[in-house]
């Protein structure tokens, strides 16, 4: 592979497991990772037309829809399997973290302390939302925990219950010392 996009990995992570289309492979992304990962038509289709030249996905055309309209299935290659097993054995990963909400905070001398109060309600107003989520992925999984796959999924929601429950602990420990301010 030339260069090692994240999202091509996430393609053929997602494909390692079923066909997809390109809005299938969306829609994937968007209910099962984008906790952690997002991705974007905009960054989808470019790669998977750039995985096909190499050779490590390949369409599967389907029979035309009502419309008439076909619908073009990604499949993985032996090759796309080879090159996501190869990034999985790399053990060493890029974790960078961008939070705009942490951003607004440290520039938040420059407003009224009611402002990054809001902010920090805010984050804390979402965070309890997708913890919500999570604890229900991690009923599910709990029922399924006989698959190494669903081994492989409750690990990443149970990692995210605790750094979520720690935002929280965190919220609370700002608001505190920022109504100090107020």
């Amino acid at each position: 592979m030339s260069k090692s996009r994240k999202i091509d990995m996430v393609i053929l992570g997602l494909l390692a497991h079923e066909n997809l289309t390109g809005y299938d492979i969306k829609k994937r992304i968007d209910s099962s990772i984008s906790f952690f990962w997002k991705g974007s038509f905009g960054s989808i289709y470019p790669s998977l037309s750039a995985m096909e030249q190499e050779g490590l996905v390949c369409k599967v055309s389907d029979a035309p829809e009502k419309q008439g309209r076909e619908k073009i299935w990604y499949e993985i290659t032996d090759a796309g399997r080879e090159a996501l097993i190869m990034w999985l054995q790399e053990t060493k990963a890029t974790n960078d973290l961008k939070y705009e909400t942490l951003l607004k905070i440290f520039f938040g001398g420059v407003a009224d302390t009611s402002v990054t109060l809001a902010t920090i309600e805010e984050f804390e107003r979402e965070t309890r939302e997708t913890l919500q989520i999570f604890w229900l992925y991690k009923a599910n999984l709990e029922r399924v925990l006989d698959n190494r796959d669903h081994v492989c999924y409750y690990l990443t929601v149970t990692f995210g219950i605790e750094t979520y429950e720690s935002y929280l602990r965190w919220c609370e420990k700002a608001k505190a010392l920022l109504k100090k301010y107020e």
